[in-house]
């Protein structure tokens, strides 16, 4: 076994920090952009009037951003190369996304708004998977580029993790369908143009197969954007939508009649192992500044970092940086060589453990650092509002949990119980 990084990746690495610090370092540090980066953060990047949507020039910097990062070739870099990409590999991303989220808040890698200089485009390999040759040329270059955005409408009022008993119904008149329903934590409706609507069209509740996904543009009658919820980190995008016959012709249909739910689950192996990347860096961060104030904050006549109250419970959270650090890798190496459903466990235990270790390490960074570390001049609390979400979203702990429990008891998996 070599475990040392290839000599190519290492290389990939120090190109991308010569690029933001050519291009994106100073981009932040023009105009006052860093009032979206320090204690100022939520207030700069949140419109409270306008239900806690993000501001338009922030909005406006990460597309700036965006640019620069597409124009130098790294935006696309996970993509096939038919998009412009350049089909980088899960164990490059992997190592990618740990890199940049371990150097802290900044606008080369926001992830409160899933923007980096190194893309990530779950609806993209979507609409490769499943979309037309007109959906592609509608949406593809549109959306990468940001000129266009497209929402997600899953997760209903009552249904989050059970979606296979969603409420929402589609119904055929003649060559159009009429949706009818309600969509809760719907991404992206502030300022999207379309919506993917997913909706039970045959089936009975509780049934995998029976739900369809539907292209719905955001100005047809009967579609309304209600209001935004407020969430622990601001801004927010997620809105509460009402569908009331909402009519969209069948080539609205994203993927196969009834079969919308594989659309929905396309490429979620991946993108959960490179979250957890992230929390794996995001959480070494904390630590690093964590271990250099104490080595410097002196009480009592002596640093912090020489008391055991302190030592150890960074020692702790060090170990665990290490172990999820080799498993995260390892299992993003292995999706690169094996069906995904192989290690689907596997990925679940990255998910769930990385989410947990990086608001550990957030909250303990706060502990170290004090009241200072309670203020917003220090970005722990940040960073903690932002990863604590994903201990819920895109497949909460329990659910992650229960996936491990299926594999190792037999339940689910290769080793299915028959």
């Amino acid at each position: 076994m070599d475990f040392a990084l290839p000599v190519e990746l290492t290389q990939k690495l120090d190109q991308i920090d010569a690029f933001i610090e050519r291009e994106i370092v100073p981009l932040q540090a023009q105009d006052d952009n860093e009032r979206f980066f320090d204690h100022r953060r939520e207030w700069a990047r949140t419109d409270f009037e306008a239900g806690g949507t993000p501001r338009p020039e922030w909005e406006e910097l990460l597309r700036e951003m965006r640019r620069r990062a597409d124009a130098a070739g790294w935006l696309r870099y996970a993509l096939p190369k038919e998009v412009g990409g350049q089909d980088g590999s899960n164990f490059d991303m992997a190592v990618i996304r740990e890199h940049l989220a371990r150097k802290g808040l900044g606008l080369h890698n926001d992830l409160q708004n899933e923007s980096s200089v190194v893309g990530n485009f779950p609806f993209a390999h979507m609409l490769l998977a499943f979309g037309t040759e007109e959906q592609k040329a509608e949406y593809m270059e549109p959306m990468l580029t940001g000129r266009s955005r497209i929402g997600f409408g899953l997760t209903e009022p009552d249904h989050g993790s059970d979606a296979t008993w969603m409420e929402t119904i589609g119904v055929r008149d003649g060559d159009d369908w009429i949706l009818n329903g309600a969509k809760r934590w719907n991404s992206g409706m502030h300022s999207a143009a379309h919506d993917v609507v997913f909706a039970r069209t045959s089936g009975k509740a509780g049934d995998g197969r029976g739900i369809t996904a539907f292209f719905v543009p955001t100005d047809t009658p009967g579609f309304s954007v209600d209001f935004h919820w407020w969430t622990l980190n601001m801004p927010t995008d997620h809105a509460e939508v009402s569908i009331r016959d909402v009519r969209v012709p069948g080539s609205a249909i994203f993927g196969e009649e009834g079969m919308g739910l594989a659309v929905a689950q396309t490429f979620v192996h991946e993108n959960r192992i490179r979250q957890a990347a992230s929390g794996v860096g995001a959480g070494q961060f904390c630590i690093d500044r964590a271990v250099a104030y104490a080595r410097e904050r002196v009480t009592f006549g002596a640093p912090l970092a020489t008391r055991q109250a302190i030592q150890w419970p960074l020692v702790e959270l060090q170990t665990e940086a290490e172990m999820l650090r080799g498993l995260v890798r390892k299992t993003a190496w292995e999706l690169d060589r094996v069906p995904h459903m192989e290690i689907s466990d596997k990925v679940s235990m990255c998910n769930y453990r990385a989410n947990r270790f990086v608001c550990e390490a957030a909250d303990r960074a706060m502990q170290v650092h004090g009241g200072l570390g309670y203020s917003r001049h220090t970005p722990f609390e940040h960073i903690y509002r932002h990863h604590r979400r994903y201990r819920i979203t895109e497949g909460a702990e329990e659910i992650q949990m229960r996936k491990v429990a299926g594999y190792l008891f037999g339940f689910a998996g290769p080793n299915k119980v028959r």
